[in-house]
């Protein structure tokens, strides 16, 4: 069963949820654990790309966007609209508006809502499916 946790965030600006996944993203990176960030689109994906490489001063995480083909570095953090490959599933940093497909395979998801409404009815849904699977949540209200 894996662990998940959700971030809730007391902002409704998108861009402030993305920042701090990317905080996140470090962290996981920083730990040595096989990442994948899953989004709902390419123009998602493209958009923490780019944040990847700005959100910090000094701050270097090798990622790519995952299009099939894994990176020649182990532990590059994928970011991606798809399922995650099998050793990226480590930690899944959900910022897609589903739950990933086989979560139960992941060892990690990290979920981060911001406070508006979408992104609520998101999370609420996620949040019962992961209940319903008998798996136990940690919130942090940030």
């Amino acid at each position: 069963m894996p662990e998940i946790s959700f971030y809730v965030l007391p902002t409704e600006i998108t861009q402030e949820r993305y920042l701090f996944a990317c905080k996140l993203i470090e962290k996981a990176y920083r730990s040595g654990s096989f990442a994948y960030v899953l989004t709902d689109s390419l123009e998602q994906s493209q958009l923490i790309d780019d944040l990847l490489w700005t959100f910090r001063a000094g701050s270097f995480i090798p990622h790519q966007i995952y299009t099939g083909e894994l990176p020649t570095l182990e532990n590059t953090v994928l970011i991606g609209s798809s399922q995650p490959p099998e050793h990226w599933q480590q930690t899944v940093i959900n910022l897609s508006s589903e739950c990933p497909q086989d979560f139960q395979q992941a060892k990690r998801i990290l979920e981060i809502l911001d406070n508006s409404e979408e992104t609520k009815v998101w999370g609420r849904n996620r949040y019962r499916q992961y209940q319903q699977a008998g798996i136990e949540i940690t919130t942090h209200k940030m």
